[in-house]
């Protein structure tokens, strides 16, 4: 039988009572934050898992949960995080497990952590991390079985599943350049990698045709879209192609240059990344980036549930091919 290293194992290293492990792990009395930090290097330096995260701790299904690191009212209106956690949740009930959903942004951030470290899961399944969130490297370095869906930031040691975003946004930018000669491009939230990856798609493209590139950061909203695609015709006001970085943008861009009095496509061509439902019923609709975001989270959700139940080392990373959708709007 394997052996696990025992929380007083831990407290032997960091120094500390094995009650202020359990108060670290569990949150049930508030610790100074070196003490933390203290305890968790001391997790990670004897490889301590707590009960209910160790292969054959129960004969159940491992409780795989998902953490969203965005605010709440955020996730739940953005169809990206519905899809995929949609994937997720449908390949763990065929093995008969659960996906708790939670949040990381603050203020909910601690409870989660807590209750994380507390036992409360076998694995985490981590959406939209950006730079170095603390919730992963927390979670790294307690060893608990993790996987992003997404490409965490750059120096993150983190196992993810991913999508090829900058070869789908060139190959967006690339169909606009052949009938476009002032392409822009709404960028999303730069902290996120997947953000980063589709800007330099949209510059590979434009470089590779010695065209001038012109970015306008949004926010992956439409209200952001709107206002990123109304600073566009203010500073560009002759572009004919804009690529957007996600379509909730691109719905909120088209809206403002509907209102601008500019026809689509004839003045301008429209091209997003995502290809929600809503993208084949916009006016017109919408061509767009097809990323296979529920296979996305039932891959991440599998490589992450098989790693839990055999105790063994994450499966390297993967990264799935995207898809060009062209409709009316380019």
């Amino acid at each position: 039988m394997t052996r696990h290293p025992t929380m007083i194992e831990v407290a032997a290293e960091a120094g500390v009572s094995p009650a202020t492990v359990s108060r670290v792990l569990t949150g049930s009395a508030p610790v100074a934050a070196a003490t933390r930090r203290q305890v968790h290097a001391a997790i990670s330096r004897v490889g301590y898992l707590p009960r209910g995260s160790r292969p054959g701790d129960n004969r159940h299904a491992p409780i795989i949960t998902a953490v969203i690191c965005e605010p709440t009212i955020r996730f739940l209106n953005d169809p990206f995080f519905v899809r995929l956690i949609g994937g997720a949740e449908r390949f763990l009930a065929k093995h008969g497990g659960a996906l708790p959903l939670m949040s990381a942004a603050s203020p909910a951030l601690a409870v989660t952590e807590n209750h994380l470290l507390g036992g409360g899961s076998g694995g985490v399944l981590l959406a939209s991390v950006r730079g170095k969130h603390p919730l992963a490297l927390t979670l790294a370095a307690a060893r608990l079985p993790v996987r992003c869906a997404g490409r965490p930031g750059e120096g993150m040691e983190v196992p993810y599943v991913d999508v090829d975003n900058r070869d789908g946004a060139r190959r967006a930018v690339s169909l606009l350049l052949r009938t476009r000669s002032t392409v822009a491009h709404i960028a999303g939230p730069v902290a996120l990698p997947a953000a980063r990856d589709r800007l330099n798609g949209y510059l590979d493209a434009v470089s590779a045709m010695g065209r001038q590139p012109h970015v306008v950061p949004g926010d992956f909203t439409p209200r952001g879209g709107g206002h990123a695609m109304r600073l566009l015709l203010e500073r560009t006001p002759a572009l004919d192609g804009v690529f957007v970085a996600s379509d909730p943008m691109a719905f909120g861009a088209m809206s403002v240059l509907r209102r601008a009095g500019r026809s689509i496509p004839d003045d301008v061509a429209v091209v997003g990344f995502d290809d929600v439902p809503q993208a084949a019923f916009s006016d017109p609709p919408l061509t767009t980036v097809r990323q296979p975001v529920e296979e996305l989270g039932a891959l991440a959700a599998k490589l992450l549930f098989e790693q839990v139940l055999t105790g063994s080392p994450p499966a390297p990373d993967q990264i799935l091919a995207t898809t060009v959708i062209e409709r009316a709007s380019a």
